[in-house]
């Protein structure tokens, strides 16, 4: 048996409707018809032809006017020799009226075969029906693609969590919020890519397999490369590509790439994801500060959104951008006694007092790391720049002039979680060749997501990196924020699933 055979079989709706696909066949209709134009949207359509409302009583048509809509039914009422049907299309929903008087035979055709979920096209002209609703009056139908598989109950909906995300098409079809979610997502990454190119940013184009997996502290995909006989890691993060072109003289770079990292799922994180990094010479973390900033500013008024926004049950007030940094958050928001933070032994044992799972030994900066992720980034809702990072968990940010236990960078949190992270560019390639060497022990120790060694890397810091600022933000919590989604899944169109069992199988 074949498997389009089985895909069918024991269902008798989906063969009912394959039925009338090979009906219209049999009567000379192609159900899946060709080379037919949509000439107006919707949306068009009703803004278009509205003075038809204002026309006199009986007169309400314009039947000079003739125009080609096409679009998904949703909904249909038939009513002996006439019939409404209402078709959506990706601007919105529009009605149409049908008659035997015009269609003739085809009226019939359509009658027995149509149903709800099919796409058609429809030409005719624009009149308002005796409620009053500006529609089309049809006088030429056309079957563009029959329907093998039934919608969802109309009342109900999609409402199943799992089924949307594993079919996305099909909540994109019953949804129409969903939809709008993910036009403001492109709306986003838009204004995003146009901000920095008004800033006089080159959007340039990274390697996505990777020699070396560097630029972050992540667990990478592993593939191999037949032709070269090698291994490559999907790319975690472009940075150190992107430097690379700071030292060939690009002095303002950025990409919006996408990233891969074998890590855990929860609704934050995403094993492939979008980002925007972006590299400006002869900068430092704090100009970057008020880069991403304006940034904000420019994309609120953009997307005519409030300045204080409702995200996951808070309202987020972006008037007031606050700044403090890690030591001091970890004592005032995150509750830690001052005597405890800054010593390494007392925060051990105060954190393994508070059931935080810790490694046998840890330096005095991973353990602040930990204690930061439990107590402090959570209580973050409205915008805050976390400034003065340990050293230890920042390998490629420049150590601070006054205290070199700290790094020039900051993270931006917003609603609990971080959007953005970015530094003062460490660029002397005798101190990132000791960090990276910290790295490589720290990976031999069992760390997985510690970073490798790059050579190359190091020998293009040896040509000169100019003083230079980088960061990046995460598109996809970024429209998040926007949107008021509070899982990733709601902001990426095929998130990644826990595979199925297979209900398929086929015989040899």
């Amino acid at each position: 048996m074949s498997k389009g055979a089985v895909l069918f079989r024991d269902d008798i709706y989906k063969a009912q409707r394959m039925q009338k696909a090979q009906q219209l066949r049999e009567l000379g209709i192609n159900p899946y018809g060709n080379g037919i134009a949509k000439e107006m949207t919707s949306n068009t359509f009703l803004q278009q032809f509205q003075y038809v409302q204002t026309m006199a009583e009986g007169e309400k048509k314009d039947t000079t006017q003739s125009v080609q809509v096409a679009g998904r039914i949703k909904f249909i009422r038939l009513m002996g020799k006439a019939a409404f049907i209402k078709i959506e299309d990706m601007q919105g929903i529009l009605q149409a009226y049908l008659s035997k008087n015009e269609l003739d035979a085809m009226f019939e055709t359509f009658k027995k075969n149509i149903e709800v979920g099919d796409i058609v096209a429809l030409r005719g002209f624009p009149f308002v029906t005796k409620t009053g609703e500006l529609s089309l009056h049809t006088l030429e139908l056309y079957f563009l693609a029959k329907a093998i598989n039934p919608l969802p109950e109309k009342y109900h909906g999609l409402v199943d969590i799992e089924l949307r995300y594993r079919q996305r098409y099909l909540d994109l079809i019953m949804n129409k919020e969903v939809r709008d979610s993910f036009v403001m997502r492109s709306q986003i990454v838009s204004c995003v890519r146009h901000f920095f190119e008004e800033k006089g940013f080159l959007e340039v184009e990274t390697p996505m397999m990777h020699p070396i997996p560097g630029g972050a502290n992540a667990k990478p995909f592993v593939t191999y490369h037949n032709a070269l006989n090698v291994e490559r890691y999907l790319r975690i993060a472009p940075e150190l590509y992107l430097k690379r072109l700071v030292v060939g003289g690009f002095e303002a770079v950025f990409e919006i790439n996408r990233n891969f990292r074998n890590e855990g799922m929860d609704h934050s994180h995403n094993p492939e994801f979008t980002m925007i990094e972006f590299y400006w010479a002869y900068k430092d973390y704090k100009d970057l500060m008020v880069l991403i900033q304006e940034l904000f500013n420019i994309l609120l008024e953009i997307l005519k959104l409030p300045k204080v926004l409702n995200f996951n049950h808070h309202n987020i007030n972006f008037q007031n951008f606050q700044t403090i940094s890690y030591t001091n958050a970890l004592i005032e928001i995150g509750g830690i006694p001052s005597d405890i933070v800054l010593d390494e032994e007392k925060l051990y044992a105060y954190l393994l007092k508070n059931n935080i799972p810790l490694e046998t030994k840890m330096e005095l900066g991973k353990l602040q790391s930990e204690a930061f992720d439990a107590f402090v980034e959570h209580q973050l809702i409205n915008p805050t720049f976390i400034t003065e990072f340990p050293i230890a968990i920042s390998p490629l940010a420049r150590a601070n002039d006054e205290n070199p236990n700290i790094a020039d960078r900051f993270e931006l949190f917003i609603g609990g979680s971080e959007i953005a992270n970015g530094f003062s560019e460490l660029n002397d390639p005798l101190e990132q060749y000791k960090r990276f060497e910290a790295q490589v022990k720290a990976k031999e120790a069992g760390d997985e997501e510690a970073q490798y060694m790059d050579e190359d890397y190091i020998n293009a810091l040896c040509y000169g990196m100019p003083p230079t600022a980088g960061a990046g933000i995460g598109i996809d919590r970024l429209v998040m924020l926007l949107t008021n989604q509070p899982n990733i899944k709601d902001v990426i169109l095929f998130p990644a699933l826990k595979p199925q069992k297979k209900e398929i199988q086929t015989k040899e």
